[in-house]
């Protein structure tokens, strides 16, 4: 059975630098699964006991005690537990203007999600992150110290290489780069020969590239990625339709709330009348 736990303080503000959401703990049942799916945060999860295996677009890894894997927001991820050993395992989910910076300065990436757990720190987030929770009049300081404490064990125990990178590297490169291009420019009018004329390679190749790693094709994601913005602009403002959709990349309002509608199964007003009446959208 899983064990969900809550931060129960809200960011000050709509992107903080890091800010912890929740986490939990589960000793998952033969074959347990999640995905194939998108998230709209960081995820990672700590194998404490038993096997399973996590994919990522087409690359496909194996677990075992000792290690964990990295989830990033907006890529089709699918993970599951052994069948003969199912894995029990602990996590932590969060988001952060640094997030993208701090994970460039280690060896992950979508591709390659998996790094070994250290014998002190990350087998007892849970324990650490409940215990800090009940600390009161401390707002949620204290789960933040501790995600701070994390990242730089992460950034000393699995630091990117400073060697010259092998091909694949070179090539999860490219799909950071993209990913900081879509990033950067989703409020404008981009596309990916721009994308591909900015990193200077082939269009077709950084387009096959980008959905073998992230498991959606570039226009995919950029839409994803918009959407999840608009809603956060819906929730979190009084701006009118209009506004959002011009901060999120789109000229014509209606042309915003048709692909909003397809992409989240709702229009941009019933979602905010959901979001102010506490029935949140998946």
């Amino acid at each position: 059975m899983a064990v969900f736990k809550y931060n129960a303080e809200r960011p000050f503000r709509s992107n903080p630098d890091l800010h912890i959401h929740y986490w939990g703990r589960e000793n998952c049942a033969p074959g347990h699964s999640v995905g194939p799916g998108v998230r709209e945060i960081y995820k990672i999860h700590f194998i404490h006991e038993g096997t399973g295996s996590v994919t990522v677009g087409e690359f496909s890894h194996t677990l075992k005690e000792g290690q964990a894997f990295l989830t990033y927001p907006h890529i089709v991820t699918h993970y599951a537990a052994d069948v003969q050993t199912p894995w029990t395992y602990s996590w932590i989910a969060f988001t952060g203007e640094q997030v993208e910076y701090l994970l460039s300065k280690t060896s992950l990436s979508p591709e390659h999600p998996v790094f070994p757990m250290d014998q002190n720190l990350m087998p007892e987030l849970y324990d650490r992150l409940t215990q800090a929770v009940q600390i009161t009049d401390s707002l949620d300081l204290p789960l933040k110290a501790i995600l701070y404490q994390f990242f730089a064990l992460l950034l000393q125990t699995f630091p990117a290489s400073p060697d010259i990178l092998p091909l694949p590297k070179q090539k999860s490169i490219y799909v950071e780069q993209c990913l900081h291009f879509l990033h950067s420019h989703y409020c404008e009018n981009v596309t990916v020969e721009m994308m591909s004329s900015s990193l200077k390679l082939d269009r077709k190749y950084l387009s096959s590239l980008f959905k073998k790693s992230i498991g959606l094709p570039p226009q995919q994601y950029l839409l994803n990625f918009r959407m999840a913005k608009a809603c956060d602009l819906l929730a979190e403002t009084q701006c009118s339709i209009g506004e959002i959709a011009h901060s999120v990349g789109y000229q014509d309002a209606l042309l915003f709330s048709r692909m909003f509608k397809k992409v989240k199964g709702c229009s941009p007003k019933e979602y905010r009348f959901r979001q102010i009446n506490n029935d949140i959208v998946l």
